[in-house]
């Protein structure tokens, strides 16, 4: 394996200095929204950030159903000292995708300069789409980051648009990596920390996030290391509720099992537990 890939832990706001607090501190991913409602939410990751994080805030789009207008992306942002904002983006739709990114990268730079790198999401419907909307944000003059949303459904095509493993290895295979561009995957997909292995062939992968450590840790399942992944239906992170605390310790070893797979040194930031 070639290199480690960040993970960025997703859980309830409650949580955060008991599972999310990195030692040392290097990628998280935030919620807009929450940085913009909730006062201990932002100056949680407004501290992490003065450690030295990297924060980068989403646009709400996969909690809310829709991105936050520009202005309100800029304002979390500053709030909580973030270096990369995730540019609105549209669910299986690569046109609409880049046109929406295209119009919010415009207003945040009027707002706020090069104060962010600007990331966008590579959505498709197929991959002939998949293929246009990869050069459209690759040749644009917005896009420091691009973000590939997580394999949700089994794809035993390999199509690139549903199987992000078959994307990365099709963009590495053909040369079609660009360096001036930071490369980051959305949430863990149907095989979870399983695909992390297979994602750490390739040097240029920087982050990944998500929730599923702490949700399935939260039910009492735990992750093995080199599987099987098998994942029931879940609640979404913020119906999660009070999690018991006889469950802490299964959920950071959870933790610990998709940081493994990522090859990550990082751990749960002891001083804060």
């Amino acid at each position: 394996m070639a290199k480690s890939i960040d993970f960025s832990v997703i859980a309830p706001p409650t949580y955060l200095d008991t599972f999310v607090a990195q030692a040392p501190a290097r990628v998280h991913h935030v919620a807009a929204q929450r940085v913009l409602s909730d006062e201990t939410y932002r100056a949680f990751f407004a501290r992490e950030a003065e450690n030295g994080a990297e924060i980068i805030v989403d646009n709400g789009v996969f909690d809310l159903g829709h991105a936050l207008p520009a202005a309100d992306l800029v304002a979390a942002g500053r709030a909580v000292g973030a270096r990369e904002i995730i540019l609105p983006d549209v669910m299986r739709d690569g046109a609409a995708t880049v046109k929406a990114s295209e119009q919010a990268a415009r207003e945040i730079r009027d707002l706020a300069g090069d104060a962010f790198r600007l990331c966008a999401v590579l959505h498709a419907a197929d991959d002939e789409e998949w293929l246009r909307t990869y050069d459209a944000l690759v040749t644009g003059d917005y896009a420091g980051a691009i973000a590939l949303p997580a394999s949700r459904r089994p794809d035993p095509d390999g199509q690139l648009c549903r199987n992000r493993w078959a994307a990365t290895a099709y963009l590495e295979d053909r040369g079609m990596v660009e360096d001036r561009i930071v490369y980051r995957l959305l949430g863990l997909g149907r095989t979870g920390h399983l695909e992390l292995f297979q994602q750490r062939e390739h040097e240029w992968i920087s982050s990944v996030d998500g929730a599923a450590p702490v949700i399935l840790g939260a039910m009492g399942i735990a992750l093995l290391l080199e599987g099987p992944y098998e994942k029931p239906s879940t609640p979404r992170i913020e119906k999660l509720g009070p999690i018991p605390e006889d469950r802490f310790g299964l959920i950071r070893r959870n933790i610990a099992v998709v940081r493994a797979a990522a090859g990550s040194s990082v751990q749960i930031a002891e001083a804060r537990r």
